[in-house]
């Protein structure tokens, strides 16, 4: 039997803006595919729709700019979705990356991430 763990974005954010000011609705592009809660997205600089981080595209996308506070699934339609895009903080280790990231580039992320006011911090 297969078990899994129900996260919600309290799991993700640890503290953010009054009101959730930090906190935007979005589109999530199709083709985006199952997305889980937590995943570091990158904006598709054409559109200005949302998707995963991708760190070989040349779209916008390869630059981390949003994390989604919601699991969606934009695998063949668009999707409305909440996203943490300013003024927070985050823990780190429940952040959801690309397979295949190294070190240097999640740091590159991370940094992008805190450019907009998201910290990732260790948490408990």
């Amino acid at each position: 039997m297969e078990t899994f763990t129900l996260k919600t974005d309290a799991d993700i954010v640890k503290d953010e803006g009054k009101n959730r000011f930090s906190r935007d609705t979005d589109t999530l592009a199709s083709g985006s595919g199952l997305v889980k809660i937590g995943t570091v997205l990158g904006k598709v600089t054409a559109s200005g729709k949302f998707k995963p981080l991708a760190l070989a595209a040349s779209d916008g996308t390869q630059l981390a700019g949003a994390i989604i506070l919601q699991a969606a699934d934009a695998t063949s339609a668009d999707q409305s979705v909440v996203n943490l895009k300013r003024r927070a903080q985050v823990v780190l280790q429940e952040l959801v990356w690309p397979a295949g990231i190294t070190d240097p580039q999640k740091k590159t992320a991370i940094e992008q991430l805190a450019a907009l006011g998201i910290i990732a911090r260790m948490g408990v």
